[in-house]
Formats: C-alpha cells, structure tokens, sequence
C-alpha cells in the first residue's frame, strides 16, 4: 500500500474507535511520526493529506527541514529533548510535545524571549514511572504547569504521554486514563478549560487512546511502514 492509502486506512481506524464511543474523529489530530523516514516520504505524506509530521531526533529534523520535507504541515517535535537542543526547536516547530522539566520549560521561555515568539508546548507525563522513556511524575505535573503560566513565551497546549510497552493494546488503557483524569482536572483548575491536546497513541495502542479521550495520536509505522533500524546512520 502507498503512504496515501495507509493513511486513509489510519483515518478509518481512528473514525471507528472515536465513533465507538461517541466520540467525533474530526476532533483528533493525526500526527505522522516520520522518524528514519526520508523528506521524499515526508512530503508523499504531506500530498497524501496529513497535515502534521513529528520527528523524534534534532539532527534528522534539521536535515529534513533544510529539504523542504516539512512543507504544507505543521511541525512538532515529540522525542526526548535534551536542553543543549532546544535552541535548534524554538521558532521552528510548532509544536514541542516532550516537556519533561521545570529547567526545560525555562530555557524555552529564555530563548522564545531572545527570539521573540511564542513557543507552544505539551507537557509530557510519565503514567508508569519509567525512568528510561522521560515525563514529569504525575505527582509533579500540576506544579509544572503552574510555573508555566507565568511564563509570557511559552503557551501550554496540553498534555502527552508515552505508556509502557504492551503485549495486549489494551492494557495501555489504564495509563491513558490516568493522563486523561490528570488533563481534566489541571485543565479546569489552571487553564480555564482551554487545553486543547492529549497526545497519546502510537501505531500499537492508537485506537485505545482514543477510546480513553486522545485528541491527539502519533502513527508511524502504520503510515510509513516498518523503520529499518539497521540503516539507520
């Protein structure tokens, strides 16, 4: 199947498992994870109506945006982010999806200042405490996102988060409802209901996400096909 038709076969998965439970699926971004996807996928993509792409690594963003690969959709950056890296990230996506740290939404906020924008984040939530994948604690989250509403250059959008690795998608679900009930709640008590995104899903779980209240899901292998980590460079 061509990149196209894989993607209309996403956005039937996702119109299914929305509608199962009430849901709209037009209130769910599709984002194309394009990692160790070259700018020729990224734009068959792109032309394939997607209409956001996320990339995991800096340098791979960096060479792939300098090809025009990102042209026609927004950008977002959701893989682990070390805080050297962020100057590369401020002014250029439009989205940083992996927030993981009060010293890192401060360096945001340092450098949207310098360079006078405003930077959209999501702030991104460990639901298993598994060190090796980031996230803030849950227990740490609403002060984080407190901190940030007194920082003028840095809008919060929401939430995102990564469960642990599951045999069976659907013992991703009650990690993905925890997020959500996190959501709800710092959304009502500090966002005056304005968050407009839970990122949460990926190729494997996407559809339980949803069905948990993702109103955003990050799909790459079911998009792009099987990554062939072996030429990775």
């Amino acid at each position: 199947m061509s990149i196209a038709e894989n993607i209309a076969a996403v956005r039937s998965r996702i119109a299914a498992a929305a509608e199962s439970v009430g849901r709209r699926p037009e209130d769910i971004l599709l984002v194309g994870a394009s990692k160790m996807n070259d700018a020729a996928a990224c734009r068959e993509a792109i032309a394939g109506g997607l209409t956001a792409l996320g990339e995991n690594r800096v340098q791979e963003l960096l060479e792939k945006d300098a090809q025009g690969a990102y042209a026609g959709a927004a950008l977002h950056f959701i893989g682990r982010l070390q805080r050297n890296k962020v100057k590369y990230l401020v002014g250029r996506v439009d989205l940083i999806e992996s927030i993981d740290s009060l010293a890192l939404l401060q360096e945001v906020q340092r450098l949207a200042e310098k360079r006078g924008v405003t930077q959209d984040i999501l702030l991104e939530v460990s639901a298993a405490g598994e060190e090796s994948k980031g996230g803030l604690p849950m227990t740490e989250v609403y002060s984080v996102a407190e901190a940030a509403l007194g920082l003028p250059n840095v809008r919060v959008r929401g939430l995102m988060t990564i469960p642990p690795v599951c045999a069976d998608p659907r013992e991703s679900r009650p990690y993905f409802e925890k997020v959500r009930a996190l959501s709800v709640d710092i959304n009502e008590k500090l966002f005056h209901n304005e968050l407009e995104y839970l990122s949460m899903g990926m190729s494997g779980d996407f559809e339980e996400a949803i069905r948990a209240g993702a109103t955003m899901v990050r799909v790459g292998t079911a998009i792009f096909g099987a990554r062939n980590y072996g030429a990775a460079t």
